[in-house]
């Protein structure tokens, strides 16, 4: 099974579009030998794999849901909210429905200036002790790539690189950053996920997965639209859990679709990937 968060959904990608897009990414696992399970919280209760009534439900701007990492979970259980689940959120379920591999678009990490903000996802401690295969596609530009791959070597999470020895940068298919270790193909993924659970400590693992070449944006356009959305953070005062969905919506607005199409294209094949991983996994127990 491939875990699959839900806030994307909601919250990452305009309506209709969103849709089509949860669609799509299931089907993507499906393709691959998987099963997918999306998840979110209905009700304050947690749905480990949506029925089609309940992704028409996430995906509906006018339900409002709230945006759920792993700490507010038992607030939105015990309030009885509805919620679409972050990376840190969707780990956290996942593991405890026995799910061991999950794909998402892009990880959480450390903000810049957080040493003054002290502005740091949660992802980067839940991935710390939740052992689960993260398929992403690096974090985004926004973040302190350096920092970020940092704290995760601190928090002793292995960092893999699909085929690429460079640390990828969500839009862009390579960073300054190296990667530690390199894997040719989901058997070498897996063996990897494999070994180190049996390493003491209960860490997940993180495959960096590079943006599918074409539709890797163009440096300049990029660049131009970090720098006009950093701008856009500062003079609104945005921080913590807003930045990614204001920093989201710039990009799609300004970039006349382009982040919205390479947004959807690294979903598909980050997801397309950890079904294969998974079923690797899968076979090597059988």
């Amino acid at each position: 099974m491939v875990a699959l968060e839900s806030t994307i959904l909601s919250h990452g990608l305009p309506p209709g579009r969103n849709r089509e897009v949860a669609r799509r990414v299931e089907d993507a696992v499906r393709e691959a030998g998987a099963v997918p399970a999306t998840i979110a919280v209905l009700g304050g209760v947690p749905k480990v794999g949506l029925t089609e009534a309940e992704l028409d439900y996430v995906c509906d701007p006018a339900n409002q849901l709230e945006k759920l990492s792993r700490r507010d979970l038992g607030a939105a259980f015990a309030l009885g909210r509805d919620g679409a689940t972050t990376v840190a959120g969707t780990a956290a379920l996942a593991h405890a429905a026995g799910i061991g591999v999950f794909a998402t678009g892009g990880l959480g990490g450390v903000h810049r200036g957080a040493r003054e903000t002290w502005d740091v996802s949660a992802d980067l401690d839940v991935l710390a002790q939740t052992p689960i295969l993260v398929v992403c596609s690096g974090v985004k530009s926004i973040l302190d790539m350096g920092a970020t791959l940092e704290l995760l070597e601190t928090r002793s999470v292995p960092v893999l690189g699909y085929r690429t020895d460079r640390f990828p940068a969500f839009y862009r298919r390579e960073s300054e950053f190296e990667v530690p270790w390199r894997v040719e193909d989901p058997r070498q993924a897996a063996a990897v996920v494999a070994a180190h659970r049996n390493v003491p400590g209960g860490a997940g693992v993180l495959l960096a997965n590079p943006i599918p070449s074409e539709f890797e944006m163009a440096a300049d356009l990029h660049d131009r639209l970090l720098a006009e959305g950093l701008e856009l953070l500062r003079t609104r005062g945005v921080h913590g859990k807003e930045v990614t969905p204001v920093l989201l919506e710039h990009f799609h607005t300004a970039s006349g679709g382009v982040s919205l199409d390479a947004n959807e294209a690294l979903v598909l094949s980050n997801a397309a990937l950890a079904a294969r991983v998974a079923v690797e996994l899968a076979g090597a127990r059988a």
